[in-house]
């Protein structure tokens, strides 16, 4: 947790402010017992009602300070917590955005959701109430225990035994509760991510009748969850108990050593009451501080799991200086030796991948699930690094690049399309931000879309519902198409992005991108990756992928006759008559 403190740079006065404060409050709170006293003995006891009335105003004052402290310290403490946790979480979220996809891979979206949600807030938690209850608790415990042997020395030797006692009594629940406050925090990962997965795959869920064993699974997640949180419940609802048997045993001590040094003439009736107050604050400080502890536990546990995300380094260095000069001739995208394994897996997922994708180009990728075709387009805007060997774009490596200025080289059209929430427009300029409407357009008719954005009403103003929920699967994809057409890029990526589209939309497509990508000052690279093969086959170039080994490199009719993988592919798909008429 010392490390996250960085966080509270901005607000050293707040910091200092809140506990101050406090520290305040708590000294007008330890000296309402003597006036207390005083009124008591002097005033009730002496049936001096003037006197009576002058110290309950002074009560009054002491309350009002005290409450104007308060407030104050509370301001304070809010501020300084708010502050820290939202420079927290933005920081959080910027090292999350900079890590690779290896490392969000290890990680998992369901604990990272959690992380930056109820992990900040337990945190937050935690400084706001250090801030008003760490030096406030201690000062009220230790003033209370001076001001006790101030006013007798032989009765102030009960607040000596009891509270330690209370303590000791507060230290063994906190010792059983800790470990389990620990565990809340992993069940609150493994609810995260069932709900998300459910969420997402709603309607596979659906599809297959499994709503029944989902809710299930749900359930019993929430049950271990609720059984750890009554664990607990359990052992912390001892604490009162414990803690006020004790505090009784002493104030009935209180009394009776009181009254019998009253009898002597020892001490006052007023005294004895200030000493049963201050025995009261002591228990409420020692309860504050209990509670104090909780949060903090809490908050140490969450800020080590803060601590863990930051710990995670990128693997994708952006170490490159200025933007490189690429030449203008050359090969586009060359693939050297190139091999790559994902983490924690035991066989490589490419294996010794040699091409070259000249400028204009289109080319063809296929071949069975799990062959590696999506891993080898993310090599080349460095979504992932390569193990071995080295990738080229316009002559260069791509670790030679900054990020920026390679992936502004690059339009990447994901599997799964992916739209934000908020008009067309604005989602087509996720591709250029200063896009004009002729050049939307454009890209819009390129990706066959065009047609059903001008049905929609509002047409570029129409909105998109989040994750385009109001769109049709083959709709979100010619949008993504576009999006990443606005751009012009150099070099463009369909990851079996037209798998929605049906053959007669999937073919005019690809012929606006082959009439896009060629002439001159165009020469715009297509790597368009598919499962069909009757949408490659116009390529000028197919690679053929078989786990992760590139078997084949050619044309439609060179493979045919040379590549037995492809060949097989083709037949599983189309009939003999079929693959020898194309």
């Amino acid at each position: 947790m010392r490390r996250l403190l960085r966080y509270l740079r901005g607000y050293v006065r707040e910091t200092i402010l809140a506990p101050l404060f406090k520290m305040l409050e708590a000294s007008f709170e330890l000296i309402v017992p003597l006036v207390t006293a005083q009124i008591i003995d002097a005033g009730i006891r002496e049936g001096d009602g003037p006197f009576i009335w002058k110290m309950g105003l002074v009560m009054v004052a002491l309350g009002l300070v005290g409450l104007i402290c308060s407030l104050t310290a509370q301001y304070f403490a809010a501020k300084a917590a708010m502050g820290f946790s939202t420079a927290l979480r933005r920081e959080l979220f910027a090292h999350i955005s900079s890590l690779s996809y290896r490392e969000l891979d290890e990680i998992g979206t369901p604990t990272l959701i959690t992380r930056i949600t109820s992990d900040v807030n337990q945190a937050q938690t935690g400084v706001n109430l250090v801030l008003r209850l760490f030096l406030r608790s201690p000062f009220i415990v230790v003033g209370a225990l001076v001001m006790s042997f101030t006013i007798d020395v032989s009765t102030a030797v009960i607040f000596s035994i009891a509270v330690p006692l209370i303590s000791l009594v507060i230290y063994l629940i906190m010792r059983w509760t800790v470990p389990i406050y620990r565990e809340v925090q992993k069940m609150l990962d493994l609810i995260s991510r069932l709900t998300r997965e459910n969420h997402v795959g709603a309607r596979v869920v659906r599809a297959f009748g499994r709503q029944q064993e989902e809710i299930e699974d749900f359930t019993r997640a929430d049950r271990e969850f609720t059984r750890i949180q009554m664990a607990a419940g359990r052992i912390s609802a001892l604490l009162n108990p414990g803690t006020y048997v004790i505090m009784n045993m002493a104030i009935v001590a209180i009394l009776w050593v009181g009254g019998r040094q009253v009898d002597m003439g020892r001490l006052t009736q007023g005294e004895v009451t200030a000493l049963v107050n201050y025995m009261t604050q002591i228990l409420l400080a020692l309860l504050a501080l209990a509670n104090l502890i909780v949060a903090v536990t809490k908050a140490t546990a969450s800020g080590a799991r803060l601590n863990e995300v930051f710990a995670v380094d990128t693997s994708l260095k952006d170490e490159a200086g200025q933007e490189i000069r690429t030449q203008s001739a050359g090969s586009r995208v060359v693939f050297r030796n190139v091999s790559f394994t994902y983490a924690h897996s035991s066989s490589p997922a490419l294996e010794d991948i040699s091409f070259t994708a000249e400028k204009g180009q289109v080319i063809g990728i296929i071949g069975g699930t799990g062959s590696g075709k999506s891993t080898l387009v993310n090599l080349i805007p460095r979504f992932y690094d390569a193990a071995s060997g080295t990738v080229e774009v316009d002559g260069h490596p791509v670790e030679a690049y900054p990020l920026r200025q390679l992936r502004k080289k690059i339009g990447v059209v994901p599997q799964r399309a992916v739209l934000f929430q908020g008009t067309l427009r604005d989602n087509m300029r996720w591709g250029k931000e200063d896009a004009g409407e002729e050049e939307i357009l454009r890209a819009l008719d390129t990706a066959q879309a065009r047609d059903f954005v001008e049905k929609k009403e509002g047409k570029l103003e129409a909105q998109i519902a989040q994750g385009g929920q109001n769109l049709s699967g083959g709709q979100r994809q010619r949008l993504t198409i576009a999006r990443a057409l606005v751009r012009e890029p150099e070099i463009l990526i369909l990851d079996d992005s037209a798998s929605a589209l049906d053959y007669a939309t999937d073919a005019a497509l690809r012929r606006a991108l082959r009439e896009q990508s060629a002439g001159p000052g165009r020469e715009m690279t297509v790597f368009l990756v598919s499962q069909r093969a009757a949408s490659i086959r116009q390529a000028d170039k197919i690679l053929v992928l078989d786990e992760g080994r590139l078997v084949g490199a050619g044309t439609h009719r060179e493979l045919l006759e040379g590549c037995p993988v492809y060949k097989e592919i083709c037949l599983s798909q189309l009939s003999e008559k079929e693959v020898a008429a194309i």
